[in-house]
């Protein structure tokens, strides 16, 4: 309630009246429930705070999973992760880019075919994706009017520079529909009523329930270009700086990062330049959530809709030296939030248990009566969203890393990939020159409910941090770590790191990351 109160404040009156309706929702529910799913793009846990509208309409009225995290800390093989429910280790999607990841390699390995989109369809919904779909779709190799197996509604871009949000092209079911440059055009704004137009017309006709909808935004990746009418405000914040921001000293980190110097003035004025953008772009992203729950509970649909919201990956900005990007094992790339509404959820509720990105599609699929192939990894949250909590839960949560294929280009050049058109990739990540690929970042690791991470890297290297007494990460343990401890959990490690499906789930609830001396 307390939380309400100073939203209304923030927000004024008239507008903190329209979001008092839009909580309130309709009175029942009925019939299967529908499912829409908003994914924003780059977005880290602690920008999350930013997003007034979202946590109220949102968190406020179900579940906030607070230690929510994506395995492989990279677009495609977090979304990829999303719509199979497994690990990138049992994808084969490492990068965005061919040869070990990409659109190309989903598509050409078939993966495509097995998908909660292709589960749900069958189960009679009406599925639609709208935004952002993998990167490097489409190629030559599919054409650009290419719909992938199980969806019914098909809205994604096939040409242009969408993440500009200006002068791109959509494959619209089909068919190419062309956006220029004129405010309107702005891609945030035409998704938002894109998603809309769909659920009105689910709502409209009853043979178009229940839906389906997977949302996907590119906000708020760079360059984060917000609607004209955002870009003269917040222009005074302030990027966070935290203890390990321009880390003084890396020593006791793994050589990679001993060998990044100390960012220069003009780097930390550019992320700072970026750090507004961003925050500016959530405005957008806030007032799109806004007007999709408004609809949903125009059209009758709120009570018998859940909505997730959440970030396929974190961001880093500084922190430990690392120039803007991603795909690290520290807790800027890896934790991202997640907060459910709809029936049956406990309003208001926290969980704290382990969640990542590859138990969504699990979840989806018990939330539309489907059982899942037996070969995803993760588990559903179903369980979580009221109490008490299921007896056993997952204590550790497998990381990841891209494969350091010293081949493989910065997915702006992905020379010798199959069907590339490069006029249609996204652009590359901001800290690819600096931290091109090499067999030096292979790791992989354990977040533990804990509260540590434990990383082996291919090389011999390692990392240990135990959040409880340094949440920065700041002092790399591994070396002088409890010897039993250190056992522990490369025994577990190694028992994950290969395992699929049910094997990989019951090696995942061994309590091995516990402190010792810890209850």
């Amino acid at each position: 309630m307390k939380s309400l109160l100073i939203l209304r404040w923030l927000l004024g009156p008239l507008a903190a009246l329209a979001l008092g309706a839009l909580l309130a929702g309709p009175a029942a529910a009925q019939g299967r429930p529908n499912i829409l799913y908003i994914l924003v793009d780059d977005m880290e846990h602690e920008l999350y705070q930013y997003l007034p509208k979202t946590r109220a309409l949102i968190e406020q009225q179900g579940v906030l999973f607070n230690q929510n995290f994506t395995s492989l800390s990279l677009c495609c093989p977090s979304r990829v992760s999303t719509l199979r429910g497994q690990y990138a280790h049992n994808t084969g999607i490492f990068t965005n880019a061919w040869p070990n990841g990409g659109f190309a390699k989903f598509h050409t390995d078939g993966l495509e075919n097995s998908t909660v989109a292709t589960w749900l369809q069958g189960a009679g919904y009406r599925t639609a994706l709208i935004g952002k779909y993998l990167n490097g779709y489409p190629n030559t190799d599919v054409g650009p009017h290419y719909i992938p197996p199980g969806w019914s509604y098909w809205w994604s871009p096939n040409g242009g520079k969408p993440y500009t949000q200006y002068n791109y092209s959509i494959n619209f079911n089909g068919r190419t529909v062309s956006y220029g440059n004129r405010a309107a055009d702005h891609f945030n704004d035409v998704l938002t009523a894109q998603a809309n137009a769909f659920m009105r017309e689910s709502a409209a006709d009853a043979a178009k329930k229940p839906f389906f909808l997977f949302l996907n935004p590119t906000l708020p990746h760079v360059p984060a270009n917000a609607p004209k009418r955002y870009t003269g405000l917040l222009t005074d914040v302030k990027m966070p700086r935290p203890p390990s921001f321009n880390e003084a000293d890396v020593s006791d980190k793994p050589s990679w990062l001993r060998r990044l110097p100390l960012l220069t003035s003009s780097q930390i004025a550019h992320m700072e330049m970026n750090y507004v953008k961003r925050r500016q772009s959530l405005l957008a992203v806030d007032d799109m959530v806004e007007s999709l729950v408004k609809t949903l509970r125009d059209t009758g649909q709120l009570a018998n809709t859940y909505v997730f919201f959440s970030s396929d990956n974190g961001w880093h900005q500084g922190q430990h030296r690392l120039p803007l990007g991603k795909s690290r094992l520290y807790e800027e790339d890896i934790r991202v939030p997640l907060a459910v509404r709809g029936p049956g959820i406990a309003v208001g509720r926290t969980v704290n248990k382990l969640s990542a990105n590859v138990d969504l599609a699990p979840t989806f699929a018990q939330i539309a009566g489907v059982a899942p192939p037996a070969y995803v990894d993760g588990r559903s949250l179903v369980p979580l969203f009221a109490g008490p909590n299921p007896p056993t839960w997952r204590q550790a949560l497998l990381l990841e890393s891209h494969t350091g294929n010293a081949g493989e280009a910065a997915e702006s050049d992905p020379a010798g990939s199959p069907g590339t058109d490069p006029g249609l990739l996204e652009p590359p990540d901001q800290d690819a020159a600096v931290l091109a690929p090499s067999p030096a970042f292979v790791y992989r690791g354990l977040r533990t409910a804990f509260g540590s991470t434990f990383a082996l890297y291919d090389i011999g290297e390692g990392e240990y941090y135990d959040l409880y007494l340094d949440p920065y990460q700041l002092t790399n343990r591994y070396n002088g770590m409890n010897a039993t401890l250190k056992a522990a959990l490369t025994d577990q490690l190694n028992a994950m790191r290969n395992a699929a499906g049910q094997a990989l789930r019951n090696a995942e609830e061994v309590p091995a990351g516990r402190r010792p001396g810890s209850r």
